[in-house]
C-alpha cells in the first residue's frame, strides 16, 4: 500500500500544475512589430530563434550588454541597468530582420529567474523547425521558387548586386530581405592575378551570394601605383554575366580613394570557375636540344670533320 502513495501524490501534483515537467519557455511571435525582451542585471537570458543571425547592438549599450550567438540561440546578459534599447537580428541567408526591444533592471527580492524566449513566425510555426511542418515547407519550396522566378520583374544580376552592396555598405536595418538568396562559401585566398592584368591593382575576394543559378562575388580592388586609374568593365578578364564597380576610378596608392569593390555576376558556377587560367611564361630553352642549349650548334662536330 505504501508503494502507491508517492506515485499517486506525484500524479495529483502534476494535475494541479504544482510540478512542471520541464522548463517553461516564453513564445514570442514575430509579426513585424518589435518584440519586448526584459532582462535582469546579472542574469543570462536565452533566446531561441532556430536560424543563423547577425546581431546589431547599439554602441550606447554595447559595453553593458554581453551578446553571444551559437547554434540558433542568443545569450543576453546585462552587467548594469540598461534603458529600453533596440537590437537588430538579421538572418544571414535571407537578410530578413527581427527587432528586439531590450531593457535591463536590477533583480528584486524573491524574483524568479526569467524563462527563455522562443521566437516564431507570425503563423505560430518556428521559422526553421523539424517534423511535419518542416517537411511540408520543404515539399513546397521548389514550387514557390519556380513561381517566384516567374514573377520576378527585376533581373537576377541586379537583385544580387544590390543585395551584395547593401550587405557590405548599408546598416542592418536597410538591408532588403530577398527570398532565395543564400550566402555561399568563398576562398579568401583565391588567386585573382588574371582578373585585371592590364592595371596595377591588387584584388581580393570578400564574399559571395547565390540566387537561382547565378552567383555574385564582391572583390576588393586596391591601387598599387602612384597614379589615378580609370576602371572599365571591358578590362575584366573572365566569364562574367555582369560586372559593376562601386566607384569608376581609383585614387593613387595610400589615399582614401585607392580602394573600391567590383561585383561580378556569374552563371552556373562561382568566381573560381569563371577566371581565365594563369599562363606560365614560355621558356624557349626547354625545347632546345642539349647541344643548342649549351651554345653549340647541333651536329657541329660532324661539320668540322
Amino acid at each position: 500500500m505504501k508503494r502507491l502513495v508517492l506515485p499517486a501524490l506525484a500524479g495529483l501534483l502534476l494535475s494541479m500544475g504544482l510540478v512542471s515537467t520541464g522548463e517553461a519557455v516564453e513564445v514570442l511571435r514575430w509579426e513585424r512589430l518589435p518584440l519586448a525582451v526584459p532582462l535582469v542585471v546579472g542574469q543570462e537570458r536565452v533566446i531561441f530563434i532556430d536560424r543563423n543571425v547577425r546581431i546589431g547592438v547599439p554602441e550606447s549599450v554595447g559595453a553593458h550588454l554581453r551578446v553571444q550567438s551559437a547554434g540558433g540561440a542568443i545569450y543576453l546578459r546585462a552587467s548594469e541597468p540598461i534603458p529600453p534599447s533596440r537590437l537588430q537580428l538579421q538572418d544571414v541567408e535571407s537578410g530578413a530582420l527581427i527587432l528586439l526591444d531590450v531593457a535591463a533592471e536590477p533583480a528584486k527580492a524573491g524574483q524568479t529567474p526569467l524563462e527563455p524566449v522562443r521566437i516564431v513566425e507570425g503563423d505560430g510555426l518556428p521559422s526553421r523547425g523539424t517534423g511535419q511542418a518542416s517537411a511540408t515547407a520543404n515539399e513546397e519550396e521548389p514550387r514557390d521558387t519556380a513561381s517566384a522566378a516567374t514573377r520576378r520583374a527585376t533581373p537576377v544580376p541586379v537583385v544580387l548586386t544590390r543585395h551584395a552592396a547593401q550587405n557590405l555598405y548599408a546598416p542592418l536595418r536597410a538591408v532588403e530581405p530577398v527570398p532565395g538568396i543564400d550566402r555561399v562559401n568563398l576562398r579568401r585566398d583565391l588567386p585573382l592575378d588574371t582578373l585585371l592584368p592590364t592595371l596595377p591593382v591588387r584584388a581580393r575576394a570578400l564574399a559571395a551570394w547565390r540566387l537561382e543559378d547565378q552567383w555574385v562575388t564582391a572583390v576588393k580592388l586596391t591601387n598599387t601605383s602612384a597614379r589615378r586609374l580609370d576602371l572599365d568593365p571591358r578590362a575584366l578578364q573572365g566569364d562574367f554575366l555582369a560586372a559593376t564597380f562601386q566607384h569608376t576610378t581609383l585614387g593613387p596608392a595610400g589615399r582614401s580613394t585607392d580602394t573600391t569593390v567590383v561585383f561580378l555576376v556569374t552563371r552556373g558556377h562561382g568566381l573560381a570557375e569563371s577566371l581565365l587560367p594563369a599562363v606560365a611564361p614560355i621558356d624557349a630553352m626547354v625545347n632546345l636540344p642539349p647541344e643548342a642549349a649549351a651554345g653549340q650548334p647541333e651536329g657541329g662536330a660532324r661539320d668540322e670533320e
